[in-house]
């Protein structure tokens, strides 16, 4: 990557940030575009990047700012927690796939040398194999619950391999799983679970209602094992071929919720609204795939992963001692 010229759309967000410093650390010279929905200039206040506000729906705006890129790193998206997913469908759906879309036709007007399509776990359906192998990826529906969005990332990956075909461009994709770490979103409306617990918890929700029997799994993977995992992905891997990233750690949602109570010293107690939504029954993903292709591992624990989110928005929230 050593002065490689390489947008990250997105990159002004919680994982895009560190993607960027990432890259920065490789010696990139890196563009950001981001029309700052969820990011924020704070994230990168320290890095010597070029930002761009754009809104990356609008293919005229894509194609500028993917001009004189080597690389494109393509993480904008449109994105929001299991309630705010399940009420938009439509709005998730339209969004992302004109992000997507948009991108990638610019790529390809710019001849960009290197194309990284960010997809997700949301495009699996509710009943699959767990470990859940990318094969699974387009079986049945996507999970009821984000299906605007999994349908969107479905899309993404099928423009990529007739684009692949086509025009013969270096396209990889990858599914991060559940990702944590600082600087995610705390917006209690747009944010996922493990945010939204830590935020609920801090503001003294006592006790803490959560939506399910608490008995769904998941699988986290710490932002800075996702990031890593994303730039092995294009050096290693750009082929239209799709790579889970993610740990191989699984949790029940009880048992993530009493570790975050502990992590934060609180004392709280936990009820259960067994009429809501609770998602997927099961989330972990098969990770051999990325291992033999990109030798990709996550090497962070899920309770080191939430010790340094907690620590960080105690820090930000102005809580630390």
């Amino acid at each position: 990557m050593n002065k490689k010229h390489v947008l990250v759309t997105g990159g002004a967000g919680f994982i895009g940030s560190h993607l960027v410093e990432l890259l920065k650390n490789e010696g990139a010279n890196v563009t950001v575009a981001d029309n700052l929905e969820n990011g924020k200039l704070t994230n990168l206040h320290r890095l010597r990047i070029n930002f761009i506000r754009a809104d990356l729906r609008n293919l005229k705006n894509c194609i500028a700012v993917t001009k004189g890129q080597d690389i494109v790193m393509n993480l904008a998206a449109k994105v929001g927690g299991i309630h705010y997913n399940k009420k938009h469908q439509a709005e998730m759906f339209y969004h992302n796939l004109m992000i997507n879309s948009s991108m990638l036709e610019a790529a390809r007007i710019n001849d960009i040398e290197k194309f990284l399509v960010v997809s997700s776990a949301c495009v699996y359906p509710r009943y699959c194999k767990v470990p859940t192998p990318e094969t699974e990826g387009f079986k049945g529906e996507p999970e009821p619950t984000n299906k605007g969005y999994g349908w969107a990332k479905r899309i993404a990956e099928k423009q990529a391999e007739f684009y692949s075909k086509e025009y013969g461009m270096k396209i990889g994709i990858v599914r991060p799983y559940n990702c944590i770490g600082p600087r995610d979103h705390f917006n209690p409306e747009k944010s996922h679970v493990v945010p939204a617990l830590i935020k609920r918890i801090y503001d003294g929700e006592n006790p803490i209602v959560v939506w399910g029997d608490g008995e769904q799994t998941r699988s986290f993977i710490y932002v800075k094992d996702l990031v890593r995992g994303m730039l092995l992905a294009i050096q290693k891997y750009p082929k239209p071929d799709p790579l889970n990233l993610g740990s191989k750690e699984e949790i029940k949602i009880i048992d993530l919720i009493k570790l975050i109570i502990e992590l934060s010293g609180k004392n709280v107690n936990i009820l259960f609204d067994k009429y809501k939504p609770r998602g997927q029954p099961r989330r972990k993903c098969d990770v051999r795939k990325a291992e033999k292709k990109i030798g990709f591992v996550a090497t962070t624990t899920l309770k080191d992963a939430l010790r340094e989110t907690i620590n960080w928005y105690e820090k930000v929230r102005g809580l630390k001692k």
